[in-house]
Parts: structure tokens; C-alpha cells; sequence
């Protein structure tokens, strides 16, 4: 379904936002989950994520949800050399130097998950498409009823960033450390993502989780354990310190680790997380501070 359609539909999810954010995610919750929403005594992964978005307020999020003011976040944090290689940096994208990019990059609009434009030959490029594109993506809106109030906060710009080539002739992994409280508490790989997404989960020692599903199908296959996983965890503590929870997402490619993104509430809280003890289990890694509803 595409973002407009959505948003036709959830229309008036957004009225009442403004007047009860939590009746309106507690509504959503049931439509979505099939459950009911415990706000005041929250014990599967998904309860706590809609409480982090009704009451976590750390001002870090904002910023660290743009793929672009994030940067700044994990400079400070001594992780500056996992950034990948920025090109250029703008708010207008007919400023692109489309004549000075290098023959493979990547031009992204930085507050949406899915304003990616993979480019393996600049010289092919349709430059009015692309300036269309970002353009109408520069305009899109996060859900108000979804309640992930942390996005679209900063201003939204373009960036273009370096190709990173994978090691084989499969798409780039992605690998996401999920992290409760600052410690790593499981990884999930991405593959396939943008043909048959596939998303098999392992533990910190590396050992499938077999059985174990979210949102998305598994691969059927073995993925080779990092050579730079204890690095990964390294750089993931470091990320995650600040925050109740967080997603810290690293590409590898060549030996080299690269930072993805920071994820506060993956999948808005209403994934589908399959068997029932996941929810449970994942819920449990999490402490919230006590004393609020």
C-alpha cells in the first residue's frame, strides 16, 4: 500500500491523535495486533515501544533519526569512521552536481526509510526524475497517528553518499542489533531487500534463532558469522547508550563496517512477531522507567 493511500485511510487515526495520542494507538494496537494495549504494566516488545512513543522524550531522537543530523550523533560518540563517504548535502535537489558524482552513488532523502535512489551508473540517470522524486519525498509526512513524533523534526534535506559494493553477487546485508538499555540484546540480518526481503534473526553468539519471525519471511540459508561481530558490538554499545532502545543497522563490505541508521520503534511497534514467547521474550530485555502510564 502506497504512502497516500495510507494516509486516505488513517485519516481519522490523525484527528484523533491530536485529541488522544493514547486512545489512538491503543485503538490501532487491537486493530493491528489483536490484543489489547497495557500501557500501565506493558510486557511484550510492541506494549513497550507504543509506551516509548507516548512517554520517552529524549531529544536526542530527533536528531538521530535523520540519516543526515545523525552523523553529528555518531562523530560524538567516536564513531566517526564508520560514516560512509557523504558526496553532497542540500535542501533543493535541482542543486545536485550531477555532473561531479562519481559513477556509483546513492541519493537519499533523510527522514523516510524508502527514499533511497541506488544508482550503479550516474551517466544513465533521468536527472528530472530524480529532482521530481526527492522533491514529492521532501513533502512526505510520517503518520501523526502512529506516533513516532521524532521524525520530520529536523528538516528534512538530499544527500548522496558512496556505492557500497558488496562482497559477493548477492545485494548488500544489512545487519541490525537490536539494543535494550545499551547492550546488544539479538541481530537480525536483512537480505534480498529490495526483491524477496528476507530477515533471519541469531543471538549474540551468533546461533540462529530458528523459528523465530518478524514482519518479514527467512531466507533458508546460513549466514557466515562476521569476522568484525565483536566490532559491531563495539560500535552498537556506543550508539545505544543514550537511548531505552534503539535498532543501530551496519552494513560490511570489504572488511569495512558501515553505520545504516538508528531505528527508536521498529516497525511503528505493530510488526507481527511470531511465535507468541518472541514478544514476550524480546519485551522482557527491556526495562522502562517506572512511575508513568
Amino acid at each position: 500500500m502506497d504512502n497516500i493511500t495510507k494516509s486516505i485511510i488513517l485519516t481519522p487515526f490523525n484527528i484523533l491523535y491530536k485529541i488522544s495520542p493514547k486512545l489512538t494507538l491503543k485503538t490501532l494496537f487491537r486493530l493491528k495486533l489483536g490484543y489489547k494495549l497495557d500501557l500501565k504494566d506493558p510486557k511484550t516488545y510492541n506494549e513497550k515501544l507504543q509506551w516509548i512513543k507516548l512517554y520517552d522524550k529524549n531529544p536526542l531522537m530527533p536528531k538521530c533519526c535523520d540519516k543526515y543530523a545523525v552523523r553529528e550523533y555518531v562523530e560524538s560518540k567516536g564513531c566517526g569512521e564508520i560514516l560512509n563517504n557523504l558526496i553532497w548535502e542540500g535542501f533543493n535537489p535541482e542543486d545536485i552536481p550531477f555532473d561531479k558524482l562519481p559513477k556509483k552513488c546513492v541519493i537519499k532523502v533523510t527522514h523516510g526509510s524508502t527514499f533511497n535512489i541506488i544508482c550503479e551508473d550516474t551517466s544513465k540517470l533521468d536527472r528530472e526524475e530524480v529532482v521530481a522524486k526527492c522533491k514529492k519525498w521532501l513533502k512526505e509526512k510520517f503518520l501523526a497517528c502512529y506516533g513516532e513524533w521524532f521524525y520530520g523534526v529536523e528538516r528534512p534535506r538530499v544527500i548522496v553518499e558512496d556505492f557500497i559494493e558488496s562482497d559477493d553477487d548477492e545485494p548488500l546485508k544489512d545487519y541490525k542489533i537490536f539494543c535494550f538499555n545499551g547492550k546488544p540484546g539479538f541481530i537480525c540480518v536483512d537480505s534480498d531487500r529490495f526483491t524477496s526481503h528476507k530477515r533471519d534473526f541469531y543471538t549474540c553468539d551468533w546461533e540462529l534463532m530458528d523459528g523465530y519471525a518478524v514482519s518479514y519471511g527467512k531466507s533458508g540459508k546460513t549466514v557466515p558469522k562476521p569476522e568484525c561481530l565483536d566490532k559491531l558490538f563495539e560500535y552498537a554499545k556506543k550508539l545505544s547508550e543514550d537511548f531505552l532502545h534503539v535498532r543501530v543497522d551496519f552494513y560490511i563490505a570489504g572488511g569495512k563496517i558501515y553505520f545504516g541508521e538508528l531505528t527508536f520503534t521498529n516497525g511503528a511497534g505493530f510488526d507481527k512477531m511470531e511465535p507468541k514467547e518472541f514478544i514476550y521474550k524480546t519485551g522482557a530485555m527491556l526495562e522502562l522507567p517506572i512511575g508513568k502510564e
